[in-house]
């Protein structure tokens, strides 16, 4: 009569282990989603980061000259 016991206890323990790896693999995908959302987002950032460094790049360039070209004025 231990068999079946056994045998019944081995089946609940596998149908435990296949919802546990159900509920694996739906945290899985949910996880994979969100990488893959901040990813893009973390993208954008560093594309709009760079972008805004450029520009000030470019102002302070712009700042530079006007600079050298006041102090050139004075010297004449």
């Amino acid at each position: 009569m231990s068999n079946p016991t056994q045998i019944e206890q081995l089946i609940e323990r596998v149908e435990r282990l296949l919802v546990r790896y159900e509920e694996l693999q739906r945290t899985n995908a949910l996880l994979a989603e969100q990488l893959e959302t901040l990813t893009s987002e973390r993208d954008s950032l560093k594309s709009r980061l760079s972008a805004a460094r450029a520009r000030v790049d470019a102002l302070l360039e712009r700042l530079t000259e006007t600079a050298g070209a006041d102090s050139n004025k004075g010297g004449a």
